[in-house]
């Protein structure tokens, strides 16, 4: 089979090559600059290998298990193979599943289905909304501290428990110390679940150093942007639950009895995948997790690291610019920062930043409101929005250094062109840049 992915066998120690790298994108005042893409913790732009695999499975496309045409049994073949490559990549057991979802908040709301009854859930008001909001209608206990765990498992009433926890906030990159809180939760006989969408595209991750019995991640932030997540973890819960969703795939038999329809639930990771799957989505997945665990990791935290250093330090000379930080400036982060400028509009900041120089970041509150609030005050800003500038293997230190001198420019200056409010959105008036030609022909 020509698509097999292959055992990482070798180390390359290089970053991997990202589409979109080489991109140029207009300006309000007629130039075209490289484009400065520091919006990863969004969405990450797909590598180059992705691509070009993608690009080699689709003629060989069709739909899986059960076909007997030789290109569904190619792509039953590389949807299957992809479970295996995702539980190498997060150094799951043999007997953990690998369910595909669309994205890490499908994964943690499938999770929540699938608890038993009377499962307590613990987890942390900081957590992005995924994290957050997949447990309503649940017994949950929310906390502010990590240094709370503890208590709230002590107090839990007895039954099964699960303890979620982030790997990395999508607010401040801050890493969680996730191998200690699975320690904790240890102690009380709970089970642990790994939000590692914002952890798995900038550090290993392993299920067994870390003592988790689930991990959930996404697709898109991890260079393969075609619809795909997972959830990976521990069988027993989602083959006693009833099924995620209900329709073909996820049943062995239907008969009709009558009055009602006799279903037999299919009993392995197929009862929560109902529905033609989506084996694109997946292959892209698993060649992403096989290029990390192929080029190996130290490049990619090396060169994460390094422009860090740099977005911090150009930061810290901008006037007024308050960094937005749970653990203290010095805790370990990967490479996303989150801040406010004083007397600054966020929303203006990023269209400023996006019309007159290239750079593209998000602004507001990343979906974890709670969190960028309390952020927020403490750091001693006003309002409810912040800025964010986010790193992946495509940034270079003219980007972070673009950004730095621009912000200077705008506190002190400000804008170079005139904007309005649309639609609660911040655009320029007018806005001459074109859009490209396969939208424009639209």
């Amino acid at each position: 089979m020509t698509l097999a992915i292959p055992h990482a066998r070798s180390v390359t120690h290089a970053v991997p090559p990202v589409a979109g790298a080489r991109l140029t994108v207009p300006l309000v005042d007629g130039r075209r600059v490289p484009y400065a893409n520091l919006d990863h913790a969004a969405s990450a732009p797909c590598l180059d290998a992705v691509r070009d695999a993608v690009d080699e499975l689709l003629p060989w496309y069709a739909s899986v298990h059960r076909g007997a045409g030789f290109a569904s049994q190619v792509s039953t073949k590389v949807y299957e193979q992809a479970r295996d490559v995702l539980r190498r990549f997060v150094g799951a057991r043999r007997t953990d599943a690998v369910v595909f979802t669309r994205n890490t908040t499908d994964a943690l709301n499938l999770l929540a289905r699938v608890l038993p009854k009377g499962t307590s859930v613990v987890h942390f008001d900081t957590d992005h909304h995924a994290a957050l909001l997949a447990w309503r209608g649940l017994r949950v206990r929310r906390l502010s501290e990590a240094a709370g765990l503890d208590a709230a498992l002590r107090d839990c009433p007895t039954g099964p428990r699960l303890v979620v926890v982030t790997g990395a906030s999508n607010v401040t990159g801050e890493v969680w110390p996730v191998a200690e809180l699975a320690a904790v939760a240890r102690r009380h006989g709970a089970r642990v679940v790994l939000d590692a969408a914002q952890l798995a595209p900038h550090r290993p991750v392993d299920m067994r150093v870390l003592d988790v019995d689930y991990v959930v991640l996404s697709g898109h932030k991890l260079y393969a942007p075609f619809g795909a997540g997972a959830l990976i973890g521990r069988a027993d819960w989602l083959r006693a639950a009833d099924p995620y969703l209900a329709g073909g795939g996820a049943t062995s038999r239907v008969a009709d009895r009558g009055t009602h329809l006799s279903v037999s639930w299919s009993t392995g990771v197929e009862r929560h995948e109902a529905g033609t799957p989506n084996v694109v989505g997946a292959h892209a997945l698993a060649v992403a997790c096989e290029t990390f665990l192929r080029n190996g990791w130290p490049a990619v935290v090396a060169h994460e690291r390094t422009l860090l250093t740099r977005l911090r330090a150009g930061l810290a000379t901008v006037p007024g610019l308050r960094e937005l930080s749970l653990f203290g400036a010095g805790h370990d982060r990967v490479g996303v920062v989150s801040f406010a400028v004083d007397g600054q509009d966020p929303g203006l900041v990023a269209a400023v930043l996006s019309a007159e120089h290239g750079i593209g970041v998000r602004d507001g509150a990343f979906c974890a409101h709670i969190a960028t609030d309390r952020l927020l005050s403490a750091a001693g800003a006003s309002g409810t929005r912040a800025v964010r500038a986010s790193l992946g293997l495509g940034t270079t230190t003219e980007h972070v250094d673009r950004l730095a001198a621009a912000l200077r420019g705008l506190v002190t200056d400000g804008p170079t062109w005139e904007y309005e409010q649309v639609d609660g959105r911040w655009t320029p008036s007018p806005d001459p840049r074109e859009l490209p030609a396969f939208l424009s022909a639209a």
